[in-house]
């Protein structure tokens, strides 16, 4: 199986897109300069207790309290609570946590009361990013994530990724990073470290070091509430976490970001950096990979498979729910429950890579096409077991109930991705009312006169909807041909598949947009 990643960058914000045979399977959207992403570590402080709930609210600068329960304050809370106590009292000296003597664990079944006060000042690490109408939630139990390793400060324990299955590696990695760790920094070995050899660890190992000793530093500086450590760009961090063997190619549409992950993959895997290309084609880069009508097909409420079969997907509150319908197959099907069987296992495949590609968390439930056989339904949660074994989100799969539903629970760190594919009417703008469409040509003409004349602007780019684009260039003597003539020979003329049809946008030489519409066009 060949991988691409497809990374778009735009002002606003980073599109980043994972194809597993040309076909989209994870998509991810991050605005630009974004805060309270998970792994963000800040120096918070404890607002008020909740005793009925054994948690605390902590305020990190959200616009809301966030949430920490006991369980999530780690088994050494006291030895940091301490140090960090310490290197707040003295900010004239870094404190070495190698040389920092460890308290005992606090209790299991402890309260937050006996642990925490109102006004205390604490270092937590966002575990969960907002969704809907509830603040972060949060972990004090630190940790710093590499490719090979995680640190985890305040700890003494080293611990071997269970996918590593042969007990001569496990064996030889714990004795390996045993020998190279700080006193008072625990470490978890991923799964990718398999077979690594100790001088690339060790060097993953000071570079997470470092990065501790820097969030020290900015601690002691730091205001309350405070950022101490910013997590790597989720572009970076999507690498970090599923770049392999099979990535044939890295496609970045930006110089500095070609620039960051290139650099990155020339630290993690030096003999591949040359599968980073930086895109500089005309045509925007999802369109160019044919991104862009997998996302309109793919996302939405309805979404359509094999043999005119479908899906539909409602996202509430308290979870997910996905009916499975046979469409046009019910029609030309000569024995029910085979073709029951036949369109669950097909809709099986296109769940498992909906959850992905939305990254829908929580609690999911799917209502699959009834079937009456012990063993159809028996290969049916087998088969959705196979295809979500290449989720890297824990997850948990229930057999199908006597209601013929399959109950999934799924890790939810950040809100689920919803992006809308109906479009908005550029010319109407709803009202159900447009001038003639046969003037639209007339009219991008007039905005091209008044571009080239009035703001003297002579080399620029149109981008309009590919049916719009093929219209123009139709013919020897096409309408492009003949506004080249008549305006400007520096005019590029380019189909963007993310426009509606009868929108359009003009584009400088330094791709700025150019902001031409009308009043009555953006109202």
């Amino acid at each position: 199986m060949s991988s691409e990643l497809v990374v778009d960058v735009q002002p606003k914000e980073i599109s980043t897109a994972l194809l597993e045979n040309n076909r989209l399977v994870e998509l991810q959207k991050e605005a630009q300069n974004i805060s309270f992403s998970v792994g963000d570590i800040y120096l918070g402080k404890v607002k008020k207790l909740m005793p009925g709930l054994n948690a605390a609210f902590v305020d990190v600068g959200y616009e809301k309290d966030a949430f920490l329960h006991y369980l999530d304050l780690g088994t050494q809370f006291n030895s940091c609570a301490k140090f960090l106590k310490q290197s707040l009292a003295d900010t004239k000296r870094t404190l070495n946590l190698s040389k920092f003597n460890l308290l005992p664990d606090i209790e299991k079944e402890g309260t937050v009361n006996d642990i925490l006060k109102p006004g205390q000042e604490v270092l937590v690490q966002i575990a969960k990013e907002p969704i809907s109408s509830k603040g972060p939630r949060l972990t004090a139990e630190i940790s710093f994530a590499g490719r090979f390793l995680v640190l985890i400060p305040f700890s003494d324990k080293v611990s071997i990724s269970q996918k590593i299955k042969s007990s001569e590696e496990r064996m030889r990695l714990k004795q390996l990073i045993q020998s190279i760790r700080p006193r008072n920094f625990g470490v978890i070995v991923r799964t990718v470290a398999e077979g690594k050899r100790v001088a690339e660890l060790n060097n993953e190992l000071k570079t997470l070091v470092k990065c501790w000793e820097d969030s020290l530093v900015k601690l002691q500086k730091a205001k309350l509430p405070s950022l101490i450590f910013e997590e790597t760009g989720r572009t970076v961090g999507v690498l970090r976490d599923i770049f392999s063997p099979s990535f044939e190619n890295i496609y970045v549409n930006d110089q500095e970001a070609y620039q960051q992950i290139y650099n990155y993959v020339s630290l993690i895997a030096p003999e591949r950096k040359d599968i980073v290309k930086l895109y500089q084609g005309a045509l925007p880069i999802f369109d160019n990979f044919a991104i862009t009508k997998q996302i309109k097909s793919s996302f939405g409420k309805t979404v359509s498979f094999k043999s005119g079969a479908y899906l539909i997907i409602e996202h509430t509150e308290a979870l997910h729910v996905i009916d499975v319908n046979s469409g046009n197959r019910s029609k030309a099907a000569t024995n029910q429950e085979s073709n029951a069987l036949d369109v669950n296992l097909n809709a099986a495949e296109e769940i498992a890579r909906q959850l992905r590609l939305r990254d829908m968390g929580g609690i999911i439930v799917i209502d699959f096409i009834d079937m009456m056989e012990a063993e159809h339904r028996q290969k049916l949660y087998d088969r959705m077991r196979e295809l979500m074994s290449k989720d890297r989100a824990r997850h948990n799969i229930l057999p199908l109930s006597k209601f013929g539903l399959m109950q999934i629970t799924r890790q939810r760190v950040r809100p689920a991705l919803d992006i809308t594919t109906s479009e908005d009417c550029p010319v109407c703008h709803g009202k159900g009312i447009i001038p003639p469409s046969i003037l639209f040509t007339d009219r991008l003409e007039d905005k091209i006169h008044y571009l080239v004349f009035k703001l003297k602007v002579r080399k620029f780019t149109l981008h309009v909807h590919p049916y719009i684009a093929a219209y123009i260039n139709q013919g020897v003597f096409s309408l492009k041909w003949k506004w080249k003539c008549k305006y400007t020979f520096r005019f590029r003329l380019i189909p963007d598949q993310s426009l509606a049809l009868l929108d359009y946008k003009f584009f400088d030489a330094e791709k700025n947009e150019i902001d031409l519409k009308e009043e009555i066009e953006i109202k």
